[in-house]
């Protein structure tokens, strides 16, 4: 048994953000699209419980996605 056993990070991968107000989302369908504010070329945003720590590239393979890290972030000093 390791000694990191049990300990639960929360990881978070964010393609981007928008801000849509609650009425709009409740009138959304199937398949309705949702623009944001990043780009194809734009990366994706790594968070480890709540804290920025990598910047990425989505790929696609099928019906997989995965995330290259392409950017580790360093600790702001503070």
């Amino acid at each position: 048994m390791s000694i990191l056993d049990g300990i639960t990070v929360e990881a978070s991968i964010v393609l981007g953000a928008t801000e849509v107000p609650i009425r709009q989302i409740l009138q959304m369908s199937r398949g309705a699209m949702i623009p944001l504010d990043s780009g194809q070329d734009d990366p994706s945003l790594v968070y480890v419980n709540g804290q920025l720590v990598a910047k990425g590239k989505i790929l696609v393979d099928g019906d997989q996605m995965s995330l290259e890290v392409g950017e580790v972030v360093k600790k702001a000093n503070g």
